[in-house]
């Protein structure tokens, strides 16, 4: 099985996404590096919404992750509640 993987910028407001990421996918690894931080999953990770917002403690729109996003791997499936990234086999 191949891992998925999202990286963002290393900033205050990512801190909040990424506790959520691990929180919803607790096989997560997580690899702080000094500007970026990458999240491996083996197979596939879902970004919740929800999840986020509890961690910010205010609304979040989904698509406010692109501001901070750097690459993923995976085939995407987006909502406006998830985002979803999965390897099809």
């Amino acid at each position: 099985m191949s891992n998925v993987f999202i990286a963002f910028q290393r900033n205050e407001e990512t801190r909040a996404i990424i506790d959520a990421i691990v929180a919803d996918n607790p096989q997560a690894v997580v690899s702080q590096q000094p500007a970026m931080v990458k999240i491996d999953a083996p197979g596939h990770m879902v970004i919740r919404k929800s999840t986020i917002e509890q961690e910010l403690g205010r609304e979040f729109d989904l698509q406010e992750m692109q501001v901070h996003l750097i690459t993923l791997s995976g085939n995407i499936d987006e909502t406006d509640d998830e985002f979803r990234l999965t390897w099809n086999q």
